[in-house]
């Protein structure tokens, strides 16, 4: 037995958004600077239903994350594990899973946001086989909202 072959990941349902955001709000990055909400994530659910991912484990969200597809790329936004779950495979699993998703889709290239000094996160798209593209500058704007 492995250490995910008692994970489940899917879809994440409506009744789970709260949970989603608490394991955000316990594992929140610096470099995550725009405000969660569960009015944002039903927008998220109603746009694009399957690209927030939840990993469940003990009958509790354990993991998230977003994998997203625009119709040009995928793109995987907010990986997120409980702290009391990490160094378990969780979040490599999720990784997969949100590749498979997107692969699905169409996606043959997927870029993933990643602290620049995040060493945990880098870790992890390293052994994901990400590469980190040093050719490219993410320029980023907050728009007035609610």
């Amino acid at each position: 037995m492995t250490a995910t072959d008692d994970l489940e990941i899917r879809a994440a349902g409506q009744d789970e958004l709260g949970e989603v955001l608490a394991v955000w709000d316990a594992a929140r990055s610096s470099y995550s600077t725009t405000p969660d909400s569960l009015e944002v994530l039903r927008r998220l659910r109603e746009r694009d239903p399957e690209s927030l991912l939840v990993a469940r484990r003990n009958g509790r969200v354990v993991g998230t994350l977003i994998a997203g597809w625009d119709g040009w790329r995928g793109n995987m936004y907010r990986l997120a594990v409980a702290a009391g779950y990490r160094r378990q495979g969780i979040g490599l699993a999720l990784v997969r899973a949100g590749e498979r998703r997107l692969r699905d889709r169409g996606a043959r290239r997927v870029t993933a946001l990643v602290g620049a000094e995040d060493d945990d996160a880098m870790a992890l798209r390293r052994a994901a086989r990400y590469e980190h593209d040093r050719n490219v500058s993410r320029f980023v704007k907050n728009l007035p909202g609610d």
